[in-house]
């Protein structure tokens, strides 16, 4: 899809049909990252953050699309640096994510991860990665253990299926060929998820790889390879929902590639200054929230009073997650090695 064609598309003229409640649920998921994200940059701004933050606003419609397609709390989700939107989408709640930002003993990794290292075994969110590829190979092994458990251990329950999020950065390293080798030889249940917002850092991606069509590499594995438009959440969750069929019903992985753009710079210590301001100002033009805001009131689903009463519903929580967080103890430095280990 070239960025001329999808400009050319009408917001609210095509996607799937939805319900007013799945369509809401969208739009509070979506933004709930997107408010959560601005509040982060004005924490880290403030000298109340500190660490690499790498903020997520612009591709809310992948994370939102794809999580909300599989089975929270059954399928398993492994993410990036760029992890706190996922992990909100996944259900940990803002108030754990927040804590963990701030490095307290109320994080969901209890003060010990930080931004790049959102995890929750409850949430089923195997991880953020500082690190790019290093989540795919654990995401691979989750795949792996669905598959085991109903093969090998006879528990025809065993259908669950993971999502693995990573940049287009990632697909030019040796461990995404190596996993979607393995994917597709043993057909394993996962879904590939490449956010493509065109830059790895300062790297563009048109300079960096042989082929800018990610998905198209698909084909030398022998599994399906599918593009589709990431600023758009309707059809992000229509791709996620016929991959995760696929999936639970053995035919193995898929790489789904999502055209999506970053609105702010590759971490908040990045000046953003490599980038055209045409560019940027042409992707903002297609923010996907104001998208699916633009979907939902053309289809009779919301009134501009019902986005408004959810926005300053988020704003509510999110202002809450900053308050408990800067009200929560900092982790016990008797407890520094805890972790490490598994316990009993």
């Amino acid at each position: 899809m070239t960025t001329e064609t999808a400009a050319s598309i009408p917001p609210a003229s095509f996607g799937p049909e939805i319900s007013r409640e799945e369509g809401l649920m969208l739009y509070r998921d979506m933004t709930l990252g997107r408010r959560f994200e601005d509040k982060c940059a004005e924490m880290y701004y403030r000298g109340k953050m500190f660490g690499f933050v790498h903020l997520y606003n612009g591709q809310e419609a992948v994370s939102t699309g794809v999580i909300k397609a599989m089975k929270t709390q059954h399928d398993w989700f492994c993410s990036t640096y760029r992890d706190h939107v996922h992990a909100l989408s996944a259900g940990v709640p803002a108030r754990e994510v927040m804590s963990e930002l701030f490095g307290k003993e109320t994080g969901c990794s209890k003060g010990r991860g930080g931004s790049m290292h959102l995890f929750s075994k409850e949430h089923h969110l195997l991880g953020g990665y500082a690190f790019i590829g290093e989540g795919i190979p654990v995401a691979l092994g989750a795949a792996f253990t669905s598959r085991y458990k109903r093969d090998a251990l006879g528990d025809s329950s065993s259908n669950a299926v993971t999502a693995a999020f990573f940049g287009d950065g990632t697909c030019n390293i040796g461990q995404f060929y190596e996993c979607l080798n393995m994917a597709s030889l043993w057909k394993l249940p996962i879904l590939f998820v490449v956010e493509n917002n065109k830059w790895a850092i300062g790297m563009a991606h048109h300079r960096a790889t042989s082929d800018t069509e990610i998905w198209r590499k698909a084909s030398a594995f022998g599994m399906v390879g599918e593009e589709v438009d990431g600023m758009d959440v309707l059809a992000v969750r229509a791709a996620a929902q016929r991959a995760v069929e696929r999936a639970r019903a053995g035919e193995g992985p898929t790489l789904l590639e999502c055209l999506t753009y970053r609105f702010r710079g590759h971490s908040l210590a990045d000046p953003d200054e490599l980038r055209d301001p045409e560019e940027k100002a042409f992707w903002a033009a297609r923010d996907p929230i104001k998208h699916l805001a633009g979907v939902l009131q053309s289809r009779g689903l919301a009134t501009a009073a019902d986005l408004e009463a959810i926005e300053k519903e988020i704003d509510g929580e999110v202002r809450d997650a900053v308050d408990f967080a800067l009200a929560a103890p900092e982790p016990d430095p008797a407890e520094l090695t805890r972790y490490i280990w598994a316990e009993d």
